[in-house]
């Protein structure tokens, strides 16, 4: 077993200041590792790490943080984080062949689906994260209810499989591939008794609508989440959106935790913290509607009040890739400490 030399002492601190005795949070707060994607550390010291911060939930949103699906290393890391009152959650990339995000590589979507059916039960995760593909997929020639299509017909293939497992298939919406309906039709047409959300807090700025929408939208359907904030302001082609860490955007995190709290009680709260440069969003220009064309101008006007709302920010300056690893966990440890400190309020 590794020893936890890595793990610094302001870490434990942060947990123990952070998570009073007597503590009546409704979710299990929880990393999603991709956080603290460039460590390159192996599930035994993630999870260590992450036990020091007050995580009650390990999310291994891509095998790579998992080392691998063989039987031996995943009943290590079950009995690993058994031993630290962890639960593991564990997910894979794209399901839906005909996104740019698609690895054929790795065999069929029903293949690799199946699995992560069979590594989830070894590691003891009650579900299998996955997505359809990214922002990308709605600018080209299929349109995005295309590859939803496409997705649902792999999951229903698959659906005797997961049952037959006892788990449950979380679906996110990533990288603004789709907005909160959009998900939800996928749902339910894919059959809600072994699909659900995996419910991102950043990615529906992607996908120019108000992630407290979305979080209406799905909340009946939530199994797991990614947490992060996010900053938005006008800019002249349209928006710009920049995540930040939790409690520097501009778009109601806090409410958001609160109600995601309150909808989603027993669910992961988990940490994915990214902090990037601004990417804009030129939705006065004709051709960028081409993504979008069934988005009802009710559900965009919320977005314009998050945006007409916002504030220039100072630009950053770009973190060196051999500070990258420590810039992330530094971004973690302080996301971490604000979300308890404010589920303990």
């Amino acid at each position: 077993m590794l020893r936890r030399t890595f793990v610094s002492l302001s870490g434990a601190a942060l947990a123990q200041a952070a998570t009073p005795q007597g503590s009546s949070a409704k979710v299990k707060p929880g990393i999603d590792l991709f956080s603290i994607r460039s460590s390159g550390w192996t599930p035994f010291q993630y999870l260590d790490y992450a036990a020091g911060l007050g995580a009650k939930v390990v999310h291994f949103s891509e095998i790579r943080f998992i080392g691998s699906l063989d039987e031996d290393n995943l009943r290590k890391v079950r009995a690993h984080a058994e031993k630290l009152g962890i639960e593991v959650e564990i997910g894979m990339r794209s399901i839906c062949p005909s996104s740019s995000a698609f690895d054929p590589k790795q065999g069929t979507a029903e293949e690799q689906l199946n699995r992560m059916f069979t590594a989830a039960n070894q590691v003891g995760s009650k579900i299998v994260r996955a997505f359809v593909g990214t922002r990308a997929d709605r600018a080209g020639t299929l349109p995005i209810e295309g590859h939803i299509a496409n997705a649902v017909k792999v999951l229903r293939n698959v659906r005797s499989q997961c049952l037959d497992h006892n788990l449950k298939i979380a679906i996110e919406n990533h990288a603004g591939d789709m907005q909160g309906r959009e998900l939800k039709m996928l749902i339910e047409e894919a059959g809600k008794d072994f699909v659900g959300a995996c419910l991102d807090s950043g990615n529906p700025l992607w996908a120019i609508e108000d992630p407290h929408l979305t979080l209406e939208t799905l909340a009946p359907y939530v199994l797991t989440s990614h947490i992060r904030d996010t900053a938005v302001w006008p800019v002249a082609e349209g928006a710009a959106v920049q995540w930040v860490r939790m409690g520097d955007g501009n778009i109601g995190i806090n409410d958001y935790v609160r109600k995601y709290a309150e909808k989603c009680a027993g669910r992961a709260l988990s940490m994915e913290i990214i902090v990037t440069q601004p990417i804009v969003f030129p939705y006065h220009d004709p051709a960028f509607w081409r993504g979008y064309r069934n988005t009802p101008a009710w559900e965009f006007s919320r977005f314009l009040s998050l945006v007409d709302a916002g504030k220039q920010r100072p630009t950053m300056p770009a973190v060196p890739k051999e500070q990258a690893a420590q810039r992330e966990r530094e971004d973690l440890e302080a996301s971490m400490k604000y979300t308890l400190n404010l589920l303990n309020a």
